[in-house]
């Protein structure tokens, strides 16, 4: 199983910060937030990790991580998407890396507490298709919002103004080789994009998506509130750790 992160886009909602830089190399408390991806994949047993950015920032992030050596990655390779084509289009980069192997794929503002490796592993005993993992949040209306039925996902709302339920989906995806071919059936949306949202209700549709909920804490950095809450999480959990050594 290949790794891939997605850490493209222009930031715009976090000008003045992303002005001079890409988002994802921001600081969030004593790394940046680039690095937090990159470890949860190389926890969970991924040594192979593309990472697709864009924008003026590219080349910052080779200076930055290079190959991946001090990660313990066998090999980091990097892909660029022109514009802002949205998640499901970057992601359409990595059918070559990919190469017919199965893919845990991470948005790069994404900061986990803990190991998905149990969760990945759960996902390899699946014959074919996909899992999402879910987290309970108190602003579910900013995010995808997954609608449950007993153990199943019957379907996921874009940014719903009455969320069916307070589990949204993360960025934390897992996917079998149809999700290239599904990427290339859609449709840009109203904002002019090809919404990962599309590609994880297809395979609703199919029958083929399972879900997890994430154990610790979860933070997206999209905002200045939510790059302020990942960092204060950081912090404390940092500072817990050097109690407890």
């Amino acid at each position: 199983m290949k790794g891939v992160i997605l850490a493209g886009g222009l930031g715009s909602r976090m000008r003045p910060l992303t002005l001079v830089t890409n988002k994802h190399l921001l600081p969030v408390y004593n790394r940046p937030m680039i690095y937090f991806p990159i470890q949860a994949l190389a926890d969970a047993g991924i040594d192979e990790i593309l990472l697709v950015t864009g924008g003026n920032s590219a080349g910052d992030f080779l200076r930055l991580i290079g190959n991946g050596s001090q990660f313990g990655l066998k090999h980091m390779s990097y892909a660029y998407q022109k514009g802002e084509g949205g998640i499901a289009e970057a992601l359409g980069l990595a059918e070559h890396f990919a190469a017919g192997d199965r893919i845990l794929v991470m948005l790069g503002d994404n900061i986990i507490q803990g190991n998905i490796g149990p969760h990945v592993r759960s996902y390899l005993k699946q014959s074919s298709g996909a899992k999402i993992l879910l987290k309970k949040v108190s602003d579910p209306e900013r995010f995808g919002v997954a609608v449950l039925k007993g153990k199943k996902v019957i379907g996921i709302e874009e940014k719903p103004k009455k969320p069916k339920s307070n589990c949204i989906v993360t960025g934390i995806y897992m996917y079998d080789q149809q999700v290239f071919q599904i990427i290339k059936t859609l449709k840009p949306s109203g904002r002019g994009e090809l919404e990962i949202t599309d590609v994880n209700n297809a395979y609703i549709r199919m029958g083929q998506m399972s879900y997890d909920v994430l154990s610790g804490f979860w933070s997206d950095c999209g905002t200045f509130e939510s790059l302020l809450n990942a960092t204060n999480l950081v912090a404390r959990s940092e500072t817990r750790k050097g109690k407890r050594s």
